[in-house]
């Protein structure tokens, strides 16, 4: 209550939270257009989604150790995760695709222990960062502070949100991937080798996760075990907004930034990730209560 009464005592801070969250809004819906894609297309619900998002930053850290320049660890971590994206595919992901949905879950959660434990063997679990060397603008007599590396990184994201949209209307590929999840069968009729589809979406949706957590490795942190919580956000805003809604879905992910920045304000920073998953459970019991209403029963 204290803390609720600061925010009415001073609204700037309220303004605060909701730029910090948009700017955190932005990451998040990169990887919830992967996940959304992957599970309209090859329906399965990938829970290793957010270990991409944690192996493209530590690309992308790892690039800076070496001297090389930050910016430059966007499009190496896609192009890397690209790889390790097709390969999972052609190792284990394609033995799933048409199984059930529990079948998928437990392969993707295995790959996403042996990828938090890689990065611990080969990082340890100390949280990580990058020094962009950007400072922050100020507003309201300081009361309102913006990190110029947020804005960076949320630029960055809209900059590849749409070269993703403008692939997908344009290129031949983009056109395949969307004849194939609108109907598989007739798709193969038609001559699209779906297998291959298969594995370019795979790949693609790491690919977007990577630059994603290159990002996140620039304006945020990330360490081998954050990988969870960046899966539920994505669970959470696919829910919401509905696969192949990419409207939604940024809105969604705006949504669930400024959320979680009242929420751990609200609370306390230890609680900001309890009330994601908190939020996941509320969203699963109202959406499972309006599709009971909709049930009919044949007599």
């Amino acid at each position: 209550m204290d803390n609720l009464s600061l925010l009415l005592q001073a609204p700037p801070l309220a303004l605060q939270l909701v730029i910090e969250g948009i700017l955190l809004g932005g990451v998040f819906a990169l990887a919830a257009y992967g996940m959304a894609l992957v599970w309209g297309v090859m329906n399965i619900i990938n829970i290793v989604q957010g270990e991409w998002v944690m192996l493209g930053g530590f690309v992308a850290f790892a690039l800076s150790q070496w001297g090389l320049p930050t910016l430059l660890g966007i499009p190496v971590a896609a192009a890397v995760l690209f790889a390790i994206g097709w390969l999972a595919y052609q190792t284990i992901i394609f033995r799933v695709v048409d199984r059930d949905l529990f079948t998928s879950i437990l392969a993707t959660f295995g790959l996403s222990i042996l990828f938090q434990q890689l990065m611990n063997q080969i990082f340890g679990s100390d949280v990580r960062t990058l020094e962009s060397g950007l400072g922050s603008w100020y507003f309201f007599n300081s009361m309102v502070s913006i990190s110029q590396t947020k804005v960076l990184g949320f630029v960055l994201a809209g900059v590849i949100a749409v070269v993703l949209t403008v692939f997908m209307r344009s290129s031949r590929m983009g056109q395949a991937i969307r004849a194939t999840a609108q109907n598989p069968r007739a798709a193969r009729i038609l001559g699209i080798d779906t297998d291959r589809v298969y594995a370019f979406t795979y790949g693609l949706n790491a690919a977007v996760c990577g630059a994603a957590g290159a990002i996140v490795v620039m304006a945020f942190t990330i360490h081998p075990y954050q990988g969870l919580i960046y899966t539920v956000r994505s669970f959470t805003i696919v829910v919401v907004a509905g696969l192949g809604n990419l409207p939604g879905v940024i809105a969604s992910s705006f949504g669930l930034g400024v959320a979680e920045q009242f929420a751990g304000f609200m609370l306390g920073a230890e609680y900001q990730n309890a009330f994601v998953f908190l939020l996941l459970v509320v969203i699963l019991v109202v959406r499972n209560l309006r599709l009971q209403r909709k049930r009919e029963v044949l007599r």
